[in-house]
């Protein structure tokens, strides 16, 4: 679950933006911020490139000719965990809610400051280390074990997102407790969300569709109305 990198060598980000303009300026920004940084300008494009290599993050704007970065987003699913970044030019809730529930791990919309986007960035490929957690947890069918970065469902293993990971061992480092919305976001998102908890939500969403014998009625990872989420010890 975990990605070993060799020290000093740059993490790889995708970016995926149909218009030349704002894709060479994102690209020159995070160049400049010491990624480095590979262009697409379709969907098509996108998922060719990862057939071939892997990359730490993925860029990629909702707006894209031919496939829509939704689509994309879900097939991408289909191939890689690597971290997902939607880029929007509304901040419709329909469209942030549809990117999260395609699978991506984080959004942002423009214009947005290079600064900005550099720490999200930073702030995803920090997630799921296991610090802190022991070095297994048991929840009903489920076995953690967050410093292997794997996860057991009846003994097979649980194929999660680094973002799913992180959320699910800050769960488990602490069995029966409740964690609010507003601690996940500063646990697992690592950075000031302004208490945006639909994405909390929304991968919580996700990572039952994974853990859960019926994600509808969750027994592992369970809802305390009025206060956030708590893993069942």
């Amino acid at each position: 679950m975990r990605v070993c990198k060799t020290p000093g060598v740059p993490r790889s980000v995708l970016v995926v933006e149909d218009d030349l303009r704002i894709r060479r300026i994102v690209s020159l920004a995070l160049t400049s911020e010491g990624f480095r940084v590979t262009e697409a300008e379709t969907g098509e494009e996108c998922l060719a490139l990862l057939t071939a290599r892997s990359f730490d993050v993925i860029l990629l704007d909702v707006m894209l000719p031919g496939r829509d970065g939704f689509d994309v987003c879900r097939s991408i699913r289909h191939q890689s965990g690597a971290p997902i970044i939607m880029v929007t030019a509304r901040t419709d809730s329909h469209d942030v809610v549809a990117g999260l529930e395609a699978g991506a791990d984080d959004y942002v919309t423009k214009p947005f400051v290079a600064k900005e986007l550099s720490a999200r960035i930073r702030a995803l490929l920090r997630r799921a280390s296991g610090s802190g957690v022991p070095d297994r947890v048991q929840a009903g069918n489920l076995e953690i074990s967050p410093q292997n970065g794997v996860v057991l469902r009846d003994g097979a293993p649980v194929p999660l997102t680094r973002t799913e990971f992180g959320l699910l061992c800050e769960l488990a480092a602490t069995p029966g407790r409740v964690l609010s919305r507003e601690l996940l976001l500063e646990r697992v998102w690592g950075y000031d969300y302004f208490g945006d908890s639909r994405i909390v939500d929304a991968h919580i969403r996700r990572l039952r569709t994974k853990v859960e014998d019926d994600p509808a009625h969750p027994r592992v990872v369970l809802t305390v109305r009025g206060m956030g989420y708590q893993l069942q010890p």
